[in-house]
């Protein structure tokens, strides 16, 4: 699949780091270190712009890496960008450590992941199917 970008960004465009790799790691288009404190969340620019197929989705997600050394994860994970957005790609960022975290200009931020995904149609009804788990949820069903 070929995706169209426009790349306002200082940096090379992404790609994948590995032949198996889901993801391309996103990077900050800042001209300065920005500093996250703790609880803080901040707006990064990446400076793309893409032009996604319709029935797709680039769903944005943290780099595990920055959450398990920094505490460092998305407000909206994963978030979406829909195949009929133009925008600039921006990630929202929070620092959940107790400490502050230096973002430096080039620094992968986030990774993109490319989903196909389907149109549904919700019909109204006054019951549904029943099953062997039924309304549990949130730990209903064991460890």
């Amino acid at each position: 699949m070929e995706i169209k970008v426009v790349n306002h960004s200082q940096f090379e465009l992404p790609n994948y780091a590995t032949p198996h790799s889901a993801g391309m790691d996103l990077r900050a288009n800042t001209s300065e270190t920005i500093t996250i404190k703790p609880l803080q969340r901040v707006l990064i620019p990446t400076g793309l712009h893409i032009e996604l197929p319709q029935g797709y989705e680039a769903q944005i997600r943290p780099r595990s890496g920055l959450a398990i050394k920094h505490g460092i994860g998305l407000v909206n994970s994963p978030g979406t960008i829909d195949s009929d957005y133009r925008g600039e790609i921006k990630i929202i960022v929070v620092n959940l450590s107790n400490e502050n975290f230096s973002l430096n200009p080039g620094e992968r931020v986030a990774q993109m992941v490319i989903a196909k995904h389907e149109k549904a149609t919700l019909i109204e009804c006054s019951t549904l199917e029943s099953t062997e788990r039924g309304e549990g949820g949130f730990g209903s069903t064991g460890k």
